[in-house]
């Protein structure tokens, strides 16, 4: 049985999803929502934003719509939320002007590059951010990112119950965003700023993290595994600095 919204609390990874929004976004999509703990505190930290609940389960989108009724209950103003039982890839993106920020958690970065590559394709005449946060396939998800034209607008290491996840903030169709400032940068297939660190617990979580990646393709690559060679190399010229 699912608690209640009121017992239950955001984990690091989520608040740390929700504290990267720090600009307006007239339409937030939530992507995987499953119990919508990350949507609510979207609704609560961006209050003029309209929030969107989407899982393609439908006992969980139901489960959900219930609990935002209770919480969220409409009023007279324009809808806060909607809820939403279908694939990430088929969200009506315009069918709701605005701005968009798609946030996608809790799956592997291949599908999640699918998902979106898939919205590209759909939308080219779009502007779209995206909050990812990946549970494995960094790489994979970034060289995808990279073919699709993404741009950076923030990435950072976040740890939680033992595991160290990447979160990126980017854009993709960057050049018709004519307003935006300041610009996103490039993306990197191996991360950038994640390697910057302030202090000495960011220290420690990145090394582990780069140690981490560094093993793994390093006995990948030792299986034979031609594309992790490269990637094993790729990570060795890896620098952890200090901000």
């Amino acid at each position: 049985m699912r608690l209640g919204w009121a017992k239950m609390k955001l984990g690091k990874r989520l608040t740390q999803l929700v504290q990267q929004i720090n600009c307006h976004y007239d339409h937030i999509w939530d992507g995987c929502c499953d119990h919508g703990l990350l949507g609510a505190a979207l609704l609560k930290r961006c209050p003029n934003s309209v929030v969107h609940f989407v899982d393609i389960v439908p006992a969980l989108i139901e489960k959900v719509t219930l609990d935002l009724t209770r919480h969220f209950p409409a009023t007279a103003a324009l809808p806060r939320w909607y809820t939403h039982c279908l694939d990430v890839r088929d969200l009506p993106l315009d069918s709701y002007s605005g701005s968009h920020l798609v946030i996608i958690a809790g799956v592997g970065g291949d599908l999640m590059s699918e998902f979106i590559a898939a919205l590209v394709e759909r939308y080219p005449h779009l502007v779209l951010d995206f909050l990812l946060c990946p549970v494995h396939h960094g790489y994979t998800l970034r060289e995808q990112l990279m073919t699709l034209g993404a741009r950076l607008k923030q990435e950072q290491l976040v740890e939680e119950n033992q595991r160290i996840y990447e979160l990126l903030h980017l854009q993709i169709n960057s050049s018709k965003a004519q307003d935006e400032i300041p610009k996103p940068s490039p993306l990197s297939l191996v991360g950038s700023a994640i390697w910057q660190v302030a202090n000495d617990e960011q220290q420690m979580i990145a090394q582990r993290y780069l140690t981490q990646l560094q093993q793994h393709y390093q006995r990948k690559a030792q299986g034979g595994d031609v594309s992790a060679q490269k990637r094993w190399q790729a990570y060795q010229q890896v620098n952890i600095t200090s901000q």
